[in-house]
């Protein structure tokens, strides 16, 4: 983003989130000498995640009575996996500090419903924001659950010697597919723990968090720090009661693993289409948002 003198549309492109960066602190680390299209195949990097994060059991769900098959886009483990809108062409329109991407996904197998998105990534001195807002354009309910898969980084070779403070009481179980089980666990005391600040050192995690910890200010914040004290700040508003931390220790292109953090907001859990566990039911020209973004200290 740079300063212009005003609005400007740009081609529609398959959306993902760009690198950024912050007062010199970059966020989303690049491809690891990569050309652009492969490397945003791995790792979901940067995506948006609509309309549901993470992953949905064998593709099929039932909703108001009626039973739906997805495309299997995780095959190996019979899964649809982070939603639809990956590789759709989005409307993008570039103003001096944002850019407002935009995407009408219209009826299909699986998914018969009419979803107006737009995502808005504004950056300024309080660092990155960006706000996703969904609109049921159709003429019956459907259901909806938004996530994003940033990867944070503070100039190390590896996450391991970063700390973390993760302020997330509960953890998903999931079986040999990644699907939740149903079981909560507590995170005090277990090797996920990170409510206090401590190394990530070699925890390998694939893991979906709740029961997060707002601030005073009802935002929760995510913290991760180098040990040249440097300090990267994930924060998420209410809407996101869900979050996905993500070593990267299978990421396909073993250069790439463990390069960055996945942090992925999620308003729902995973395979939250089946269980209803944070879905979100849109009745016809209803809208909602949720927002989250990154804030660097140097």
């Amino acid at each position: 983003m740079r300063p212009g003198p005003g609005p400007r549309h740009s081609p529609a492109r398959s959306q993902r989130l760009p690198r950024s960066c912050h007062r010199g602190v970059q966020s989303i680390p690049a491809p690891h000498r990569q050309r652009w299209p492969r490397a945003r195949r791995e790792g979901a990097r940067g995506a948006p995640l609509l309309p549901w994060p993470n992953r949905l059991q064998d593709g099929r769900y039932e909703f108001m009575g009626a039973t739906y098959q997805t495309a299997l886009t995780e095959p190996s483990q019979h899964n649809a996996i982070h939603g639809l809108t990956r590789w759709m062409s989005w409307a993008g329109k570039l103003d001096d500090d944002r850019v407002l991407m935009s995407l009408l996904l219209h009826p299909q197998e699986g998914y018969p419903f009419t979803l107006a998105l737009a995502i808005e990534y504004r950056l300024d001195d309080g660092g990155l924001a960006v706000r996703t807002t969904a609109t049921n354009a159709g003429d019956q309910p459907l259901p909806y659950g938004a996530g994003q898969h940033p990867y944070l980084t503070l100039g190390t070779d590896r996450i391991d010697q970063l700390s973390l403070r993760l302020p997330a009481l509960l953890q998903l179980e999931v079986d040999d597919r990644q699907i939740p089980t149903g079981r909560l666990s507590q995170v005090e005391g277990s090797a996920s723990d990170f409510l206090e600040p401590r190394p990530i050192g070699a925890t390998r995690l694939d893991t979906a968090f709740t029961s997060l910890v707002p601030d005073a200010d009802g935002m929760t914040r995510i913290v991760m720090e180098s040990p040249a004290d440097r300090q990267t700040t994930l924060w998420m508003d209410p809407a996101y009661g869900y979050v996905m931390v993500f070593t990267g220790d299978t990421i396909p292109d073993t250069r790439r693993r463990r390069r960055g953090l996945g942090l992925e907001p999620m308003t729902c859990a995973p395979n939250a289409f089946r269980t209803g566990l944070g879905l979100i039911t849109l009745a016809p020209g209803e809208s909602t948002n949720s927002s989250w973004g990154i804030f660097a200290v140097v």
